[in-house]
This record gives C-alpha cells, structure tokens and sequence, in this order.
C-alpha cells in the first residue's frame, strides 16, 4: 500500500513555527517614528490603498478594485530590537494558481541601509488564512540596525501591526536622498505578477539600490491608459519621475496610439519638468512559435520610441524611450513563470536592467 506523501510531516523545516508574541509590544506602521512608504493618499484616506479613494474622477471598476492591492507598500524603521513580529489581517485569501501565497499575500523583511540591504525572512502562514502572526527575526543580541518591511503584492490588507521587544528602541528610518517619488504605472509586471515574495517585485528591488520614495501603480490586466488614471497620477506631488509600462494590457497598436498621447499629455500639462520614461514590454515565449506575435510586438515598440522621439524633436527633452526587448535577459522565456509574467530571476533582471537606466534620467 502506497503511504501518503505529508511533506511537513517529513521536513520539520517546512512546518509552520508557532507565534511567539509575549513580551512584545505592537505598532502600528504609520506611528512615528515609523515610517509608511508606497501609499501617496495614506495621510488622507487612511487605507493601504494605491490610489486615493476619492479620485479626481471615477477610474474604472477594475483599477479601483486592483488598487487595494498593496504591491510597493513599505515600513521602514531603525531599532536595537532582537525580536521582530507581524500580526497581519488580509481582505481576501490567496487564491493564484501560478503565484505562491507568500508572494500574493505575504510580507518579507530587509535589513541595511540602501545599497547594503539584504534579506533576512519572509512571513509564514497556513496558505487560506486571512489572519496570521508570523515572527521575522529573533536574534541573541541587541544591534541598531535599519529595518524595511514590504507589503503584499497580489493582495489587500486590512490591518498590520509590528511588535517589538517591550525594551527596544525605535528610530525613524535613514532620510531619502530625494523626497521626490519615482512613480511606475503598468501591468501585471509591475505589480508583481508571480514573483515569490514581495522584495522580489522589480520596483522593490530598485528601491534597494536607488534611495528615493517608490510609487507602484502596476494594475494587473488593467494598466490600460486611461485617461482618468493619468488625472488620478497628475495630482501627485512632487514627483521625480513618470516610468509608463503598460503596452502589454494595450495590445492592439490603434489602441496604443489613442491612449498613450493623451496620458502623456495630461502628465506633462501637470508636470511641465518631470522626466517621463516610456518602456515597451518584454517578449513572451510564443513569438518564438508565433511570428505574427512578434511582428506586432515591434510594431508597437517602434510606435512608442517615434512618439517620444517626436516629442522631443517639438522641445520636450525630459521625454525618454526604453526597448523592453532585452529587460528579462539574453533568454526571456526561462525568466517567466507562464512564457510572459517573470520569475524572480526576471525581476531581478528586469531592475538589474532599468537601474541605470532611471539613475541616469533622474540625476
């Protein structure tokens, strides 16, 4: 008779620890001197929300759905704590087929200053729970050290709290070396779609290595370009830069060719010296089967780079264009999950590509 195979009876290590939450005191993530990063419309709506509750104009459905999704969502903080907890209460359960629960639904833990910030755990939860503990770290020792916690890609939250050693102490994070956010609007991608954990999602990458505020407006089969989004975004204050990545939810080029220079347009009525990157999307792996796939992908990009390049040519210099051809790397289709949305090797690509790229527009 065939025995079952009950991995966790198997492997202790993949078992669920038990929450240890005595002596711990909890916080809330936007007290002082924590600080909540990824949330522009927190001060005001106080929801862990992507875009602000009461837009300029109604976006549509899907979009205001998707912004409760808290892909981008930071805590940062600096403590000598040796225990680091979450308690956590989600708006739904992970229900992704190609994108583990810990990526969709879970919070992941850095530790270290911009350009030294390295991993350190991952929150661990039964895979339906809407409600979980999960402690981060526990170490023998007291040490400062710079703490950012990310927020759950594919799902909404409604409640976090950080608990910490009733005796530590807790500091504001290290200041940005620009207030100034650098805002993403795009697709699935760019929310995060399948990455493993939420560190991995490629705008959380790059905020390790460029020290500014980050914005993600990725929304999943949704980044469509319309015009109510780009009024939504307009109204942010003081951003450093506009990065439009939303070719692969607009895949007909007349469709491209209607949305992207009235978003383009209400952007720059609104921020007359604000740079703005535009990205064609990454190949999928069925052009190799599928030339027709292909050729239209290139249609589209070489639309992009003609529009930016004509605006530039009327006088507007901050306009950029990027080939997204090579973002996932010499071989896209062993970076994906599904032949178009990325592994984490993808993301890590897909930053490793753009890092430069961002760095040298905004400096």
């Amino acid at each position: 008779m065939k025995k079952k195979i009950e991995v966790l009876k198997l492997d202790r290590n993949m078992r669920l620890p038990a929450a240890q939450s005595s002596g711990l005191c909890w916080h809330h993530p936007a007290a002082a001197p924590l600080q909540l990063a990824g949330f522009a419309w927190y001060p005001e709506d106080r929801l862990y929300r992507r875009m602000p509750e009461h837009p300029p104009k109604p976006v549509p459905e899907a979009v205001d759905i998707l912004s409760n999704c808290t892909a981008g969502g930071q805590i940062r903080f600096t403590s000598n704590t040796r225990r680091l907890s979450l308690r956590v209460t989600l708006r739904e359960k992970s229900n992704m087929y190609h994108m583990p629960p810990t990526g969709q639904s879970g919070f992941d833990c850095y530790i270290g200053p911009v350009g030294k910030s390295l991993y350190i755990s991952t929150t661990r939860f039964e895979q339906l729970a809407r409600q979980y503990e999960c402690e981060l770290f526990s170490f023998p020792e007291k040490a400062w050290r710079i703490i950012t916690i990310n927020f759950p890609l594919y799902q909404g939250v409604k409640k976090v709290e950080v608990g910490f050693e009733a005796e530590a102490e807790i500091k504001p994070p290290p200041r940005y070396d620009n207030e100034s956010p650098l805002v993403f609007y795009g697709t699935s991608i760019t929310q995060g779609g399948c990455a493993s954990r939420p560190g991995m999602l490629y705008t959380n990458i790059m905020s390790r290595r460029i020290n500014r505020p980050f914005l993600n407006f990725g929304f999943s089969g949704n980044g469509r370009g319309e015009p109510e989004v780009a009024e939504c975004l307009a109204t942010l204050k003081n951003p450093g830069l506009f990065v439009l990545d939303y070719e692969a939810n607009c895949m007909e080029l007349p469709k491209l060719r209607k949305t992207m220079p009235v978003f383009i347009r209400i952007l720059r009525s609104a921020h007359l010296k604000v740079p703005i990157l535009v990205i064609s999307r990454t190949p999928r792996a069925s052009e190799m089967y599928f030339p027709d796939e292909l050729a239209q992908r290139l249609a589209r990009r070489d639309y992009q780079r003609a529009l930016v390049n004509t605006l530039r040519v009327r006088g507007d210099r901050r306009m950029f264009f990027h080939d997204g051809t090579n973002l996932l790397g010499k071989d896209p289709s062993e970076a994906t999950v599904d032949g178009g949305h990325p592994t984490d090797l993808g993301f890590i690509n897909i930053a490793d590509a753009l890092t430069p790229v961002v760095q040298k527009i905004i400096h």
